[in-house]
């Protein structure tokens, strides 16, 4: 996201968790000396936690923050929680959006991803010139807020297709359909689905390399329930899927890509040797 920035022009300053440098972008040591004298912030980190630290941890971006200054999350977190971290931003006159993405690494790569936007449509007006160098897409959701809720939802919908699709491919494998032949029908017929499109290469290789790692889907799952408790909503569904999930993170598999999820329906299938 940050080398598309700086393709199209911006002067951009980075700061990472794990070192690593932009080409053509400027390094900083803190996220406050990042922040400095930025008419954007934009940040994309992997859970609650984080954003609280980048903000407001020590050498936060909060101790360089200037009044005016739009800061946009794009990271996946509780959007109560967002609502406290823009409070948090707003005592210091600052604007916010929260802004997650999805198109994945491919999408960040070529600029291509979708940004689902809760807040203030001046402010979205603000980071055009922004949005335009990351995005092929930007819905505004609503209000503050409203973007994570969406992308909660969003996630949940990606979850369940693609539990739907490995328990598919697990019967069909067992019953002596070979996933190519499966994948043809999935193609060319009504269940035809962009989850479908995107992992088929990688269940077809066996590679589990992480473009999402299973960690943080099961993270984007557990936000999902604690939003769907704080807000009345039952999801049997998902507290089913969450198991399959827990078992893969006993298993050592929270590194790898979700996608792998499939592997414990074909051991139990009698399909695969257990950890294969």
């Amino acid at each position: 996201m940050a080398a598309n920035l700086v393709k199209s022009g911006h002067e951009v300053t980075v700061w990472n968790r794990t070192p690593r440098d932009v080409e053509g972008a400027k390094t900083a040591a803190t996220p406050a000396e990042a922040a400095k004298d930025q008419e954007a912030l934009w940040i994309c980190v992997s859970d609650t936690k984080a954003v609280q630290a980048v903000l407001f941890g020590p050498g936060g971006a909060i101790e360089g923050l200037s009044g005016g200054t739009v800061v946009v999350d794009s990271s996946t977190i509780s959007p109560s929680a967002s609502l406290n971290f823009m409070e948090g931003l707003q005592e210091k006159g600052c604007e916010f959006l929260d802004a997650p993405v999805t198109g994945s690494k491919t999408g960040a790569e070529k600029g291509e991803l979708i940004f689902m936007i809760g807040g203030e449509p001046r402010n979205i007006e603000r980071v055009e010139p922004l949005l335009r160098a990351m995005a092929k897409k930007v819905i505004h959701m609503g209000p503050n807020g409203k973007g994570l809720s969406a992308k909660l939802a969003q996630n949940m919908n990606i979850v369940f297709m693609y539990e739907g699709l490995c328990e598919s491919l697990t019967l069909a494998k067992k019953l002596g359909v070979p996933p190519e032949k499966m994948f043809e029908l999935i193609e060319n017929s009504m269940i035809r689905s962009g989850v479908a499109e995107y992992k088929k290469p990688f269940i077809l290789a066996q590679d589990w390399t992480p473009n999402f790692p299973l960690k943080l889907m099961h993270k984007d799952m557990h936000l999902m329930m604690d939003a769907a408790k704080e807000n009345g909503v039952d999801l049997p569904g998902l507290y089913r899927i969450d198991e399959i999930y827990e078992e893969a993170v006993k298993a050592g598999m929270e590194d790898l890509d979700y996608a792998c999820t499939i592997t414990l329906l074909e051991e139990r299938a009698g399909l695969r040797m257990k950890g294969k």
